[in-house]
């Protein structure tokens, strides 16, 4: 019994340790991972550079996804005007996101988080992933993600700490909100 208690234990401590949910003001978790063109995004290489935009999405190719994807696309310019990279994280695999990028002509990366490691670092609720179809100039794909992270914005200033976190995202106005945010914070 003891044993059970004590294994119990520790894995509560390590499972809470993993999931804990950030603030303003934390440090934010150094990730890098495979983008949609199949290259590693390395956040550090960013660092005292730039403000870094992180935004984490369910699916890619779905409603809510689709659009607040083509309103970052739309604001690129004055997102970029105002020092900023942004990404988008998503537990679906490479090919999804390039697809995704494609259809919808993305012009930023699309970063893949198939087991849902990086959602948990920034503290991220995460389910588990799943597959859709969908018919993307007249040949249907089968879009796989590893996990479901839910729909959270944070943004990481020059020197790698969160100023800005959302977890009330409403999809299509996310873009609006984070230029402000950078107009008025940078």
């Amino acid at each position: 019994m003891k044993l059970f208690v004590i294994a119990a234990l520790l894995l509560s401590i390590s499972f809470s340790s993993f999931s804990q949910e950030l603030k303003v003001g934390d440090k934010a978790p150094a990730f890098s991972t495979l983008s949609d063109d199949g290259s590693t995004w390395n956040m550090n290489d960013y660092l005292g550079d730039k403000f870094i935009v992180v935004y984490f999405y369910p699916a890619a190719m779905t409603g809510g996804c689709t659009k607040q994807a083509c309103a970052y696309r739309d604001m690129k310019t004055a997102i970029d005007g105002a020092n900023a990279v942004v990404v988008g994280i998503s537990g679906d695999n490479v090919d999804g996101l390039k697809l995704f990028k494609q259809a919808n002509d993305l012009n930023f990366p699309l970063l893949s988080d198939e087991s849902g490691d990086i959602a948990k670092k920034f503290g991220v609720p995460v389910r588990d992933g799943g597959t859709i179809t969908r018919e993307i100039n007249g040949q249907e794909f089968d879009l796989v993600r590893g996990a479901t992270a839910s729909r959270w914005t944070f943004i990481i200033d020059k020197q790698g700490n969160i100023v800005y976190k959302n977890t009330e995202v409403d999809a299509s106005k996310d873009s609006a909100e984070i230029l402000e945010f950078l107009k008025n914070n940078s």
